[in-house]
């Protein structure tokens, strides 16, 4: 597999100006490995990098066979994104926050690239979500590699959400918003809220009321292959959809959205001697206790 990693891809976060010094400090090291770099116009720009150049992600995507993604979180979910039902596998280098889905910390990045040329790495497929349905009057079809969130807008009043699994009503939540996780999504945002730590190839969505009003409404894991719909009921206050942390739209009392498994998925690089549960103990201090 090591092999065949001839080209290789670098997107990083504009936002963050560390990305700029550690990409062309990657760039150095790629090209001195004997494959060839490329990157999108955005990061090539932001480097001043001479390599391949491409207009955006998706296109810098279908011509590599890695993807090199440089920031936090939300880098990796835009990435995640616009690359969604690609074969390219994908590497998070975490510039900064928390970072669940960047794997490698900045630091490592040298020694991650050694592993990766040794072919010291496994690929694994993780499930992409869809929302589709009429946002006022208008249709919608989005992914997400996270989750979906329906929630009210500026105004300190609660919402009233519908919701039905495959059909069959599950309940009527009072409450700030909703979250419909993937597995993946369920240690950023559902974690927040009070939902479960969900293992990322489990077939499973989480489904967990932000702040709700029946203090017994607990998150609810149900199939991946359900389809869950979520009926605006109120008129006021203002509702909105977002993917992965990012508006879609407003919803209007009567909307409706319906989530399910998409049919796309994106691949994600680890390298050999990480784990999730191992990832799970440092970036959240577990540490257990002492009796």
């Amino acid at each position: 597999m090591a092999q065949a990693i001839k080209r290789v891809g670098l997107v990083g976060n504009a936002e963050k100006i560390s990305c700029a010094s550690l990409i062309a400090k990657a760039a150095k090291l790629i090209a001195r490995s004997g494959r060839r770099v490329c990157c999108d116009a955005v990061t090539a720009r932001m480097c001043g990098l001479t390599s391949d150049v491409y207009p955006d992600t998706a296109a810098l995507t279908r011509e590599v066979n890695l993807l090199l993604v440089f920031g936090g979180d939300g880098t990796m979910l835009r990435a995640a994104s616009e690359t969604a039902g690609s074969r390219t596998p994908i590497l998070g280098i975490n510039i900064g926050g928390l970072g669940f889905l960047t794997a490698v910390s900045s630091h490592e990045m040298p020694r991650a690239l050694q592993q990766i040329w040794s072919g010291e790495f496994t690929l694994e497929s993780r499930a992409l979500i869809e929302a589709s349905g009429s946002c006022r009057g208008q249709p919608i079809s989005k992914c997400a590699l996270n989750d979906f969130v329906v929630s009210r807008a500026i105004v300190s009043r609660l919402i009233t959400l519908e919701v039905s699994v495959d059909g069959e009503l599950l309940t009527r939540y009072r409450c700030d918003g909703l979250l419909v996780s993937s597995p993946t999504g369920s240690t950023a945002y559902s974690l927040s809220a009070g939902g479960a730590v969900v293992y990322p190839t489990a077939e499973v969505f989480a489904i967990t009321p932000i702040c709700p009003h029946t203090l017994s409404n607990r998150s609810v894991i149900v199939s991946l292959d359900s389809e869950i719909l979520v009926r605006v009921v109120n008129p006021k206050p203002e509702t909105i959809l977002s993917a992965d942390g990012q508006g879609v739209s407003e919803l209007a009392a009567g909307d409706s959205i319906t989530i399910r498994r998409s049919r796309n998925s994106v691949r994600l690089m680890h390298l050999a001697g990480s784990s999730f549960f191992d990832t799970l103990r440092r970036k959240l201090n577990w540490s257990g206790a002492h009796v």
